[in-house]
């Protein structure tokens, strides 16, 4: 019933429709015309703001809106940052003592695994540290955060090797032939 109500008031504020009216009188005659101008703009969609009031919050807010002469639509959403929620983790466990699980937090990352990696540092591996660690990354390395990369440099080391030594089985039978003769 509300609805039916909005709907007559939508469509009386809407029509602005001008009459004519004519009146002949015996010998004179008048004509009595109007016009109507509405100037009104639709209403504008405002995209709702997501107010996060907590500024330690790994959530990032975004809103859209669209409007047309008739019709507005408006929403938002909010999405997880879970980058910054593994930092707030590791934080809090550095804080509580617990430094192997604040890296090992961070390990999951495959930028930070590779870079201690780099720093000839493994990353533990199920409470192992140290080269105990890194023997058993290379025993399990489809358990590594970078595997499919990984797999990948592994492949390009292992294609170059077979060159190398495709090479130096060609140098060494060369060598063995100018011996002979």
């Amino acid at each position: 019933m509300k609805i039916l109500i909005f709907l007559i008031l939508f469509m009386v504020c809407i029509s602005g429709q001008t009459f004519a009216q004519s009146n002949t009188v015996s010998s004179t005659s008048s004509t009595v015309s109007g016009t109507t101008t509405v100037d009104r703009t639709p209403s504008t969609a405002n995209a709702p703001t997501i107010a996060i009031n907590n500024q330690d919050v790994c959530v990032v807010a975004s809103s859209m809106a669209i409007q047309s002469q008739i019709l507005g639509i408006a929403g938002g959403t909010t999405t997880r940052d879970m980058n910054c929620e593994r930092l707030k983790l590791a934080r809090a466990l550095n804080r509580m003592g617990m430094k192997v699980g604040a890296v090992a937090m961070l390990c999951q990352d495959s930028r930070i695994f590779q870079s201690m990696e780099m720093a000839g540092t493994p990353c533990p591996y199920y409470g192992l540290i140290g080269s105990d660690a890194a023997k058993a990354w290379l025993d399990n390395p489809e358990k590594r955060p970078d595997y499919e990369e990984w797999v990948k440099e592994n492949r390009i080391k292992e294609e170059l090797l077979s060159d190398e030594e495709v090479t130096g089985l060609g140098i060494g039978s060369l060598l063995f032939l100018l011996l002979l003769l």
